[in-house]
């Protein structure tokens, strides 16, 4: 790896090593104290940087700038400090494949845990590059202490040479992106951005400018219990309820069936006993009418099983998560318009996608800060076969820097 390079990886070590998982069940803000924690230590380091008015509030999001030099539009860029709970994000141990050259990539050989053309063809992409991988018992976490090194460094650039011609540069690292709840506590006024990125995407050249519409969903079922040898006419059995639920629900419409911009249902969690049960999941569309249709369609196969099951009661709540940003990002087309400049210019091919997912910018760009969601050298978050390209990530780095240089009036 190069200097740059180095730098980059030398720092995402350091955040990789602190355990940031957010917990969903949690109702604190952030969800986890380590989170907070975390924020803290960024904080201080920004101040040791030269960052200007660094705060980290209330509820863990830490907030700085580095003041213009010219005129020009305030730019923001975004990470988030979690990591998800789907997998352990503890103790985890970067390993450095140097000058991959192809073929089969070893990450823990006792378990037989390797990434393949097949499974990973994107490491076609990266021949002579360094590639960092986790050691198999853990994620990565380049989802997204990888923006967090990107923008740290950008920060330390633009100060080490006030050469560099900006405006003012916002930089904001954020908790429980994960969960899809620690942004509606970000303060936009505060952060004081005309427009922003966030630094969390995988491949590189992916850019996501929409997204899904989302809301969590969850029913709850009230059965009628007896001895199952006088249960004829009178048993409702509530685990029975909610498994016709779910096997009714259309096989086409489900995350195993879909891709692009179709939706789904994913019915994710059931916890059923002969009295009660509680099914929990998620709806996701990215057009709006056809989202809505999906909530209307779960609502009718609920009350077809009201009728199925008369005595028994089934009740089914909509909780609202997050909206599709694509509509906002044309609109106020400035964002996207300086970055496919820079892409361009840095010589990067790049595809505009609608993310089968959410990001923080989804819920910024609704609450009026246009913020599309650039690309952070990563690919297969969110388990132990995460894997990043230092070459990718030297590559977001100078992005960065052309967004700056772009942003400036002609």
């Amino acid at each position: 790896m190069n200097d740059l390079q180095k730098k980059i990886y030398d720092r995402f070590t350091r955040y990789v090593a602190v355990d940031t998982t957010s917990d969903s069940t949690s109702t604190s803000v952030p969800t986890t104290s380590v989170q907070l924690a975390f924020g803290q230590t960024l904080a201080q380091e920004m101040k040791q940087l030269g960052i200007s008015n660094v705060e980290i509030d209330k509820n863990g999001i830490v907030y700085g700038e580095i003041p213009g030099n010219t005129p020009a539009p305030a730019i923001g860029f975004l990470a988030h400090m979690d990591t998800v709970e789907d997998y352990c994000g503890k103790n985890v141990r970067p390993v450095v494949h140097a000058n991959y050259q192809g073929g089969d990539l070893v990450i823990n050989a006792a378990k037989n845990m390797r990434l393949t053309p097949q499974t990973a063809p994107s490491l076609a992409k990266c021949l002579g590059d360094d590639i960092v991988t986790s050691d198999g018992n853990t994620l990565l976490g380049g989802d997204d202490k990888m923006g967090i090194a990107l923008i740290m460094t950008l920060c330390e650039h633009l100060l080490t040479h006030p050469e560099i011609a900006h405006g003012p540069v916002k930089v904001s690292f954020t908790v429980d992106e994960e969960t899809g709840t620690g942004v509606r506590y970000f303060d936009i006024a505060r952060f004081g951005a005309d427009f922003a990125y966030t630094v969390d995407g995988a491949a590189l050249g992916d850019i996501d400018c929409g997204n899904f519409n989302a809301d969590t969903v969850e029913i709850h079922i009230t059965g009628r219990n007896c001895h199952p040898g006088a249960a004829k006419n009178f048993m409702l059995n509530p685990v029975r309820i909610a498994s016709d639920i779910v096997s009714s629900w259309p096989e086409n419409r489900l995350p195993e069936t879909t891709d692009g911009e179709e939706g789904f249902i994913l019915f994710m969690h059931m916890q059923a006993q002969l009295d009660n049960a509680v099914l929990k999941g998620i709806v996701r569309h990215h057009d709006l009418a056809q989202f809505e249709q999906f909530k209307k369609d779960l609502e009718n196969l609920v009350d077809e099983k009201r009728a199925k099951y008369p005595g028994a009661k089934i009740e089914i709540h909509f909780t609202k998560q997050y909206r599709n940003m694509r509509q906002v990002l044309q609109e106020h087309p400035q964002a996207m318009q300086v970055l496919e400049s820079a892409l361009q210019e840095q010589g990067i091919a790049y595809r505009l996608i609608q993310a089968r997912g959410g990001t923080d910018g989804a819920q910024l760009s609704l609450r009026g800060l246009p913020t599309p969601n650039i690309f952070a050298s990563y690919e297969n978050p969110h388990g132990p076969y995460e894997w990043l390209s230092l070459g990718w990530s030297e590559k977001v780095f100078r992005l960065l820097l052309c967004i700056l240089k772009n942003a400036l009036p002609k």
